[in-house]
């Protein structure tokens, strides 16, 4: 049996697994991509997701986890495992076979402009993404829909908000997400009555004297609804 598993083992020719990150992010009340061009070859310039070849030490998770720190210099970031991209021509470079991850992180302003060792970035809306190389496009595509549907039944819109905020700010994000507008006084009801939101004595009064008061996560109902599942309704 052992002779057996060498000659298996022998007779297999290894092959590259990559990791790609679709990374999102609401900015200007819009849902958006972050995409890089390509520095080197194949498909120098094009524009691309950010992936890497995971190592021989790391799972694949933990590739993910990497890359998105070097991109971001966050660590826990929210992050999904999507799918597994296999087909045989994909990459014009070699048998690359890519595992794709979508995370969500929020925008602000230390996360506008990112330098991930040379490569130029740039955030884009979803009606705006430019050809992009091998198959990530598809990848993208997918990614919105499992982010959508997530959204629907897991409280996975708070990832893209600050610590306190207001119930306008977070009506904005679950309106980015799902690009169309939500019933703003049903929105209000249905997430007060969740649990998921504690209220704060102080206001945001950035944009009106008057102001708007805040909120922050209830953590214990945030972990709870996140596995157990909750129908917003949107």
């Amino acid at each position: 049996m052992t002779m057996y598993l060498a000659l298996l083992y022998e007779n297999v020719r290894p092959l590259l697994i990559a990791v790609d990150c679709i990374i999102f992010g609401v900015q200007d009340t819009e849902l958006k991509l972050l995409i890089f061009k390509r520095e080197v070859e194949p498909l120098a310039g094009a524009w691309s997701l950010l992936g890497s070849f995971v190592n021989r030490d790391e799972s694949v998770d933990t590739a993910a986890e990497r890359i998105l720190f070097e991109l971001t210099g966050l660590e826990d970031i929210y992050m999904e495992q999507l799918h597994c991209y296999g087909a045989l021509d994909r990459d014009p470079g070699g048998r690359v076979v890519s595992i794709a991850y979508w995370s969500l992180i929020r925008v602000d302003q230390n996360h506008l402009e990112f330098n991930v060792r040379s490569h130029e970035a740039k955030w884009v809306s979803l009606d705006k993404i430019p050809d992009l190389v091998l198959d990530h496009r598809d990848m993208v595509e997918r990614a919105i829909a499992n982010l959508r549907e997530k959204a629907r039944f897991k409280p996975v819109g708070f990832e893209l908000l600050p610590e306190e905020f207001t119930l306008g700010q977070l009506l904005k994000v679950y309106e980015a997400i799902f690009d169309h507008p939500i019933d703003s006084r049903n929105f209000r009801k249905k997430l007060l009555n969740s649990g998921l939101l504690i209220p704060l004595t102080k206001k945001d009064k950035s944009t009106s004297k008057k102001g708007s008061f805040l909120y922050k996560f209830n953590q214990e109902t945030y972990r709870q609804l996140s596995q157990e599942g909750y129908n917003f309704g949107f």
